[in-house]
């Protein structure tokens, strides 16, 4: 007898069986002979045959007889009665049992027995029908002739766990066992049917996808077809799909482009968002989004460019040119952020459009100038009705390419409010280590800035918020000087004008006398944008009588042109519109020259004093602002404690000081030499030198401390006849930005202490 362990195998009795040879050897200490007594030993849980012990096994197997074995090493085995293991052992590889016939309970008669299964036969048969296998599977059924082998042939395809096929072999009740057999089956036809429905139901909606998506091939095949026969109809999401392909894009950009698309294809023009999308899809298929090739910079004609373009700024031209040698060794671009600050028109937006012609690069320029709302930078979101993108990215779509030259004009003049912040926006755009990611809320994907030769202009750096300008070099703007100017306008501007008004050439002459005068008596600023004014307003009228006399057109024969000269300017100018402060003629004591630095540039300003009858108090006027009164309170507190004797006339007497014009207001921290030398002059009695000037701030202690805009206050000092400038003494190195030609003219005192001006000033 050969007890065979076995797991998750429905055996029942009186089936006919069978197994490969190798099922038993393992378990057989001798050759397998036909009539072998064989148990069917059911197992509690899967494992190696060796690892199975004893008490691994169910209490209920299965008695059997080895009936035949073929050539093919198949053994035909005979189910035969239900039986009960008990004193199991096991030595090696055999396994001993003593074993008990369990009887079962029939209560069940034949008769039902074989109506029951021939129900669930017949059942079984009608289910087969419907499938292309049905033909195979009614002769498998057929051939099936008891409940138990049915429910055997059929074991492979029933869903049921090991523990319910034991619990169906264990079923004493013959009747229990049937139900068991039928709920198995028709379960198994049931899952089989709910399988088969969920199969062709897929298989409809997979029908419906392919259907749709040939569909689409030939329609999308078709508009291709029709595209390229005609080009100027193309759809507008074939358009796209060009355009998204060759455009470069991250794949970041490339998904939402692709997105805002496929919305886009199904939406349909009809839609109300079909404009909003297209637009979107426009402009972010109007960027440049590949890396531009690095071109070489010849540092030379860069050099050519930029003094044809613009005369003088030497510093400026300089830190430009180191900045373009620094690209050209590093290959791509590199630097810090400049920042041209500066006077109105001393060139500060025209010079990037130099750097941008000597570059070879797509020059855009944006205005920042009273911007409050923090979108104009960074976009609207896309959810907003009338979003769009901030000026920094349509300004990059204009330009066209990745690397332009973009000024971001008037930085000094964004504004702040509910909007937002934009110079906090700025922050992001203007720093290397962000701006590679940049990310515009209307785009709503991340672009590369980093190639961007971004340049600031401001008129000053005082509004500019301090995180802003630590990412910016700041380079200074000083203004012109009068042969600066002249030289501008013979080489720029008045043949600009000319050309502009349509004057040819020889038919307008301006002497030198003229122009210095224009520059002299009909302009006041750092800048020469007054003076192309001026010159504009001369050529317009030099035209009205050129139309006039016949010699204003190249056909005309008409002789002679036009000769401005500095006697009949004002028959051009009309009269003289500005009267610039001149030195004094003669010294008055109270009365000293001081400097002063304006946005225009530089002026010079008389600090005015006078005692009158009183009880020592003071009167401040010429709208001088906080730090100009406090300079004025040290200045009186410094002079009482170095004159103690000459400074008792103030108590008995009022001081009133004035700066004229009382009209333009003036503050700054450079006024508080000039005072204190105005009032030692009012109370010694003794005049200043009306051929000196001077400039800087006082200390309690009596120092001189040092002062900024000294160019422009140089310029004006030599413009209005001054002959000598007191300077303080730290401000020595600022000379180097002062022109020669001033520096020529005037008499430069540097000083560190109030006596110092004192004794040289009297």
């Amino acid at each position: 007898m050969i007890i065979r362990p076995v797991y998750n195998i429905l055996l029942l009795p009186d089936v006919t069986y069978y197994f490969k040879a190798d099922f038993f050897s393992s378990f057989c200490d001798g050759p397998l002979e036909a009539g072998t007594d064989i148990i069917f030993a059911f197992v509690k849980e899967e494992a190696d045959d060796s690892d199975i012990t004893p008490d691994d096994f169910y209490p209920t197997g299965l008695s059997a007889k080895l009936e035949n074995i073929s050539e093919e090493d198949t053994v035909q085995v005979r189910t035969l009665h239900r039986v009960l293991l008990s004193d199991i052992t096991r030595e090696g590889d055999l396994i001993s049992a003593s074993v008990s016939l369990r009887p079962d309970i029939e209560d069940m008669p034949e008769a039902q027995q074989k109506e029951a299964f021939s129900r669930l036969r017949s059942s079984l048969l009608k289910f087969v029908q419907g499938y292309q296998w049905g033909i195979w599977a009614r002769g498998f059924i057929l051939q099936r002739k008891t409940i138990s082998d049915l429910a055997s042939a059929l074991s492979d395809y029933l869903n049921l766990t090991a523990e319910e096929k034991y619990a169906i072999l264990a079923a004493d009740s013959v009747k229990s066992r049937f139900h068991l057999i039928e709920k198995a089956v028709n379960e198994f036809m049931e899952v089989a049917k709910v399988a088969a429905e969920a199969q062709n139901a897929q298989k409809d909606n997979q029908e419906q996808l392919y259907r749709e998506a040939a569909l689409k091939k030939q329609i999308d095949y078709l508009q291709k077809e029709l595209d390229e026969m005609h080009p100027e109809n193309i759809s507008d999401v074939r358009k796209f799909e060009k355009k998204i392909a060759s455009s470069g894009m991250n794949d970041e950009a490339r998904k939402e482009a692709e997105k805002v698309l496929n919305r886009m294809r199904q939406e349909g023009k009809e839609s109300h968002e079909y404009g909003l999308l297209y637009d979107y899809l426009d402009f972010v298929t109007s960027l440049s989004w590949k890396p531009p090739k690095f071109a070489p910079i010849d540092l030379s004609r860069a050099e050519e460019i930029l003094d044809e373009d613009h005369y003088g700024l030497k510093k400026v031209k300089e830190r430009i040119i180191q900045q373009l040698a620094v690209m050209a060794l590093n290959k791509k671009q590199y630097g810090s952020i400049l920042l041209f600050a500066g006077a109105p028109g001393t060139g500060k937006t025209s010079i990037g459009q130099s750097i941008a012609k000597a570059l070879g690069r797509e020059y855009v320029r944006i205005s920042l100038g009273g911007i409050r709302d923090e979108a104009e930078i960074r976009g609207h979101r896309r959810t907003y009705i009338g979003a769009m993108p901030g000026r920094i990215m349509e300004g990059m779509k204009r330009c066209g390419v990745s690397n332009p030259v973009m000024v971001l004009d008037e930085v000094d003049k964004l504004a702040k409010d509910y909007g937002g912040d934009p110079a906090s926006a700025l922050l992001e755009v203007l720093d290397p280590e962000q701006n590679n990611t940049f990310t515009d809320h209307y785009m709503n994907v991340p672009y590369d800035l980093s190639n961007v030769l971004f340049v600031c202009t401001a008129n000053t750096t005082d509004t500019i918020p301090e995180a802003l300008l630590n990412r910016m070099e700041i380079i200074s703007f000083p203004g012109y000087t009068a042969v600066e100017k002249y030289q501008i306008a013979r080489k720029h501007l008045i043949p600009k004008a000319m050309e502009a008004m349509g004057i040819q050439k020889g038919l307008l002459k301006i002497s030198d006398g003229a122009l210095h005068r224009i520059i002299d008596e009909y302009t006041m600023e750092a800048g020469v944008r007054d003076l192309k004014k001026n010159i504009e307003t001369l050529c317009r009228t030099a035209a009205v009588r050129l139309v006039k006399d016949g010699a204003g057109t190249k056909t005309s024969s008409a002789p002679g042109g036009i000769s401005v000269t500095k006697n009949n300017l004002t028959e051009f100018l009309g009269r003289q519109r500005l009267h610039r402060e001149r030195k004094l003629t003669a010294g008055t004591p109270g009365v000293v020259t001081g400097l002063a630095w304006t946005r225009a540039g530089g002026e010079i300003l008389f600090i005015e004093s006078r005692l009158t009858k009183g009880k020592g108090s003071l009167t401040i006027t010429g709208q001088l602002g906080d730090v100009m009164k406090e300079s004025a309170q040290i200045a009186l507190s410094l002079v009482k404690a170095m004159y103690p004797k000459e400074s008792k006339v103030f108590e008995d007497h009022d001081l009133h000081i004035h700066v004229p014009a009382g009209a333009v207001p003036k503050d700054g921290p450079s006024a508080g030499i000039t005072l204190v030398t105005a009032l030692v002059s009012l109370i010694t009695g003794r005049p200043a030198d009306p051929d000196s000037a001077m400039t800087g701030e006082i200390s309690l202690r009596g120092g001189v401390m040092p002062i900024g805009g000294l160019p422009e206050k140089l310029m004006a000092a030599q413009r209005a006849g001054i002959k000598r400038v007191f300077i303080p003494h730290d401000n020595i190195e600022d000379l180097e930005d002062v022109a020669d030609e001033v520096k020529e003219k005037l008499t430069i005192v540097p000083v560190r202490k109030i006596n110092d001006v004192l004794k040289s000033i009297f």
